[in-house]
């Protein structure tokens, strides 16, 4: 009888290790990491998006001077607009910085919009809208807008989840123990002018 108590004893403390490991990944110690890093993913796919936008830009640009030069405003505002998004600083740090994050979203929609313009103006050159290199450039920047829509919808659902755990039990307790230097993301927001309903006016 004594060996079996002895016995016990020794395969106490492993035994109670394991069941408090497997207790605890039961009460969800490890979602906050996991959503973190799913979140972070998304991000980078938003990251990657944008860049591949910005990589379209100067051939279009080129493109279109060829058959638009006199649209130097235009070509100009798209060219400073890309200048002006590619010189912010990105980094894993920004996701959780409110200025950072305002900052790179405001420069990313002011290229959407520069970009809006110069497609615009396209439409008064049928040359250029025939033009074999620009409407491949169109097509692949629209794929791209999409591509970019999809991306920041599933960065702002893996940010929605990750900031809930950190606010709902039993994530909350373990946010305000295990993991307090985990701060909440920023998502993407509308601005006034893109909620603004479109005036129509008919003659």
């Amino acid at each position: 009888m004594s060996i079996v108590l002895r016995e016990f004893a020794r395969l106490r403390a492993p035994l109670f290790a394991v069941l408090a490991a497997l207790m605890l990944a039961g009460c969800g110690i490890n979602v906050i990491p996991t959503e973190e890093e799913r979140a972070k993913a998304a991000w980078s796919e938003v990251l990657n998006q944008y860049q591949r936008r910005s990589d379209l830009i100067p051939n279009l640009v080129e493109t279109v001077k060829g058959y638009a030069a006199q649209e130097k405003d235009v070509l100009t505002s798209v060219i400073e607009a890309r200048a002006k998004a590619t010189s912010i600083r990105v980094d894993a740090s920004t996701i959780t910085n409110p200025e950072q994050f305002k900052q790179f979203q405001d420069a990313q929609a002011g290229l959407s919009s520069a970009l809006g313009r110069l497609i615009a103006v396209s439409e008064a050159y049928p040359d250029l809208k025939s033009n074999a290199n620009f409407l491949a450039l169109q097509s692949q920047i629209e794929g791209t807008e999409n591509r970019i829509a999809v991306a920041r919808r599933d960065y702002i659902e893996a940010v929605r989840v990750y900031n809930t755990e950190l606010k709902t039990f039993p994530g909350a307790l373990w946010a305000a123990t295990l993991y307090r230097a985990y701060k909440p993301m920023e998502t993407f927001t509308i601005s006034e002018q893109q909620m603004q309903v479109p005036k129509v006016k008919f003659n």
